[in-house]
């Protein structure tokens, strides 16, 4: 079982999360709702889990077939459904920029299978009706 503890630590809205490992992620509401910029919106760090669970996976996946990730930035836009509570991820874009001598072939399918069968957040997020696109650009 993964234990993540949480504590209030700056005003009303701010947060830090700590996992078992020590490693924590400071989290807050935004100024108009009555936060004060403390840390990353809980919604945002959601799609930040999307790219490093994708990012990873990619990376895993092309290190076998040995393609040589010299660079790697992804590029996240999200969309929420307007006017609900709770408001959904309804649909996320997401662009993987590869660097290196590495086969585009084999970074679109790299991409294909951490999005469409390896990521649990993307299967989280798509498992609750978000839509996810991508695209990969590989730079040599």
């Amino acid at each position: 079982m993964i234990q993540i503890e949480i504590e209030r630590v700056s005003g009303d809205f701010g947060f830090e999360a700590k996992d078992a490992m020590g490693h924590t992620v400071r989290m807050d509401s935004s100024p108009e709702t009555g936060g004060v910029d403390f840390g990353v919106r809980p919604m945002q760090m959601l799609l930040m889990g999307l790219g490093g669970c994708s990012g990873i996976d990619i990376v895993s996946i092309l290190k076998k077939q040995k393609q040589p990730v010299v660079g790697f930035r992804i590029l996240i836009e999200g969309e929420r459904e307007p006017g609900k509570e709770p408001s959904l991820w309804q649909e996320v874009n997401i662009v993987f920029e590869l660097k290196g001598a590495i086969d585009p072939e084999k970074a679109r399918k790299a991409c294909e299978l951490s999005i469409n069968k390896y990521c649990s957040v993307a299967a989280t997020l798509q498992e609750a009706g978000c839509k996810i696109r991508w695209d990969v650009r590989v730079i040599a």
